[in-house]
């Protein structure tokens, strides 16, 4: 299967960077992270188009047979358009649906409003990578079960990894030495490089952190990386696409995927 989106090529990219198993089924694509079951777009299927609403029924059951164990359901849409209202044979059955952003630059400039006050640059001991997981888990839920403390551990690991083989970084923003704002930039193929996991620490936001580090991670991207162009994946309905608009970055194409979380 030819991946046409490139939201999800370098998704992939990035997968199989961290250890992630592709199977070509013709069709779709079953993608595998053994060591994080629980990530769900790390085991998903990819599509190669929208189902029609009678084949919607078979697409499930593939999913758990592929994936006998998982408690969630996840489904990618190769393309590069499309709306959610395209995903009805999803909604249909429960999963919810989105239509992500991906946007590209091929040149970044400094943000309007730099944030002031703060040392930028990339996660190397072994503390600075306790504080990403810290960071991840106060940006989400301060009391987040024993489960997702892991989860979000697995990946930080494997984050790390990437960027101590040389695929890539990850930046912190620091204040007084605390994390405050991270975000990875890894090469997702010739001349391609994907940010990852954009995220500032609720207390810290709008004081300008997340649009620096974002400008100090282009850089890299096109200086050390030897990126043409870098890649990013947003919810076009939360504010900080407008951060990312800001300092070069251009909506390029849609990219469609559906899922059922775990039963709480």
């Amino acid at each position: 299967m030819d991946v046409a989106s490139l939201g999800y090529r370098t998704d992939l990219a990035l997968l199989q960077l961290a250890g992630s198993r592709i199977e070509d089924r013709g069709d779709h694509l079953v993608i595998r992270t053994p060591r994080n079951p629980t990530f769900w777009w790390g085991n998903f299927l990819l599509l190669d188009r929208v189902p029609q609403r009678e084949e919607a029924d078979a697409w499930l059951a593939r999913f758990a047979a592929a994936f006998p164990d998982a408690r969630h359901v996840t489904f990618g849409i190769d393309g590069t358009d499309g709306r959610v209202g395209d995903l009805a044979v999803f909604t249909e059955r429960g999963l919810g649906v989105e239509a992500q952003t991906v946007m590209t630059a091929t040149a970044v400039h400094p943000p309007a409003h730099p944030g002031s006050g703060a040392t930028y640059r990339p996660l190397v001991s072994d503390a600075d990578w306790a504080q990403s997981v810290t960071l991840r888990l106060d940006c989400d839920d301060r009391d987040a079960p024993s489960r997702e403390v892991d989860f979000v551990q697995r990946r930080t690991a494997s984050n790390r990894v990437l960027t101590e083989t040389g695929r890539g970084s990850w930046f912190g923003a620091f204040v007084d030495g605390r994390l405050v704002s991270q975000m990875g930039l890894v090469a997702a193929g010739p001349q391609l490089a994907r940010f990852q996991s954009v995220e500032t620490h609720p207390d810290f936001r709008g004081r300008g952190f997340a649009g620096s580090l974002l400008h100090h991670a282009s850089e890299y991207g096109f200086g050390e990386l030897g990126a043409r162009t870098l890649v990013m994946v947003a919810d076009p309905d939360y504010l900080a696409i407008r951060l990312y608009r800001s300092v070069g970055f251009a909506d390029t194409e849609r990219q469609l995927q559906a899922e059922r979380p775990p039963p709480r």
